[in-house]
């Protein structure tokens, strides 16, 4: 439903001028008074993206922040300038929300320089940046070909699994709550996930945590993948399947997997659907180049999980069907 409205709002604007891009991939491309920017919006709400009883209003902050950047991270861009506008949330939220904010926008070199706020009945923050590509072609999903290789920048399904973890943890503390006094309607359970947590290591679940509650935006990965010669790019917000399907979709290609790399902790399920890992799907022709650049960077080898096919409906896993499973927002 998101995309065929997205896909309705593309065809009842004017169409984009000659060498820019509006509506439709990670950011807009707009001819700047240097050259090319890159300008990309984003929001979070509470309750949809963000579970406030198990993340704090500083992770909010960041998050808002880090789903923007990744944005301009999938174009192979810089962000350079941010503005914030905040409503439903009371004076001293804002501060606690402007702390995450300001944690990452130090992470990444963003200057916050202005932005609005407004009573609401749910706590929503949108974050408008706008970015550059410091003069290389901005990457768009609609570049790759037949025979191009496709990469992913690292496992998938960390977030999802996080979620999980975090959300298991909150109702293992109120269960031994309620063992201590009268039991709750409703939030008394048998455990039943938390096992599985338990054959992980500290650091293990510690990883799944913070992909959930403080994502992190591959910011260097896709300047070098640009460097590298990719001929499309996507962040991984809605999930992989989902958005190698926009890519796919937009390039006029098909899609043979091979593999799809699982995150410790995570499940096949979280990695395909689970979305928000906030990881980049690239594609290139000449993998040397790119494990080469990659290495040159410092940054860790990014995964080759399949190719780009001729026929454009084609979407296979390891020779089967690959589903085409993501978030989706309820409009």
């Amino acid at each position: 439903m998101e995309f065929a409205v997205i896909e309705g709002i593309k065809h009842s604007m004017p169409p984009a001028p000659e060498g820019e891009v509006w509506i439709g991939d990670d950011a807009a491309v707009i001819q700047g008074s240097v050259g090319m920017e890159l300008f990309a919006a984003d929001l979070v709400v509470a309750g949809v993206h963000a579970d406030l009883s198990i993340v704090t209003l500083e992770d909010f902050g960041w998050k808002a922040i880090a789903v923007n950047v990744s944005d301009i991270a999938a174009m192979g861009g810089v962000p350079r300038y941010a503005v914030v506008s905040i409503a439903g949330a009371s004076g001293g939220e804002v501060e606690k929300i402007y702390r995450g904010i300001k944690e990452a926008s130090d992470e990444y070199g963003v200057r916050v320089v202005g932005g609005d706020l407004s009573s609401g009945k749910e706590l929503v923050v949108s974050v408008a940046v706008i970015g550059t590509t410091e003069g290389r072609p901005p990457l768009l999903r609609s570049g790759a070909r037949p025979g191009d290789f496709i990469f992913v920048t690292g496992p998938l399904g960390s977030s999802a699994a996080g979620l999980a973890l975090l959300r298991d943890q909150r109702r293992e503390a109120r269960d031994g709550e309620a063992r201590d006094g009268e039991v709750r309607d409703g939030e008394a359970r048998d455990g039943e996930g938390v096992k599985e947590a338990d054959s992980l290591s500290p650091e293990a679940i510690s990883k799944l945590a913070h992909a959930y509650s403080r994502p992190r935006a591959r910011l260097a990965e896709g300047v070098t993948a640009s460097i590298a010669g990719a001929s499309a790019m996507i962040d991984i917000s809605d999930g992989f399947s989902a958005d190698l399907n926009h890519l796919a979709s937009d390039s006029r290609v098909g899609v043979e997997l091979f593999t799809v790399p699982v995150a410790v902790g995570a499940t096949l399920v979280d990695a395909l659907g689970g979305g928000e890992d906030y990881e980049l799907i690239f594609t290139a022709a000449r993998p040397e180049d790119v494990f080469a650049e990659f290495e040159r960077a410092g940054l860790t080898a990014p995964l080759i999980v399949g190719r780009c096919a001729e026929e454009p409906s084609l979407r296979s896993l390891d020779g089967g069907v690959l589903p085409v499973v993501g978030w989706e927002h309820n409009l």
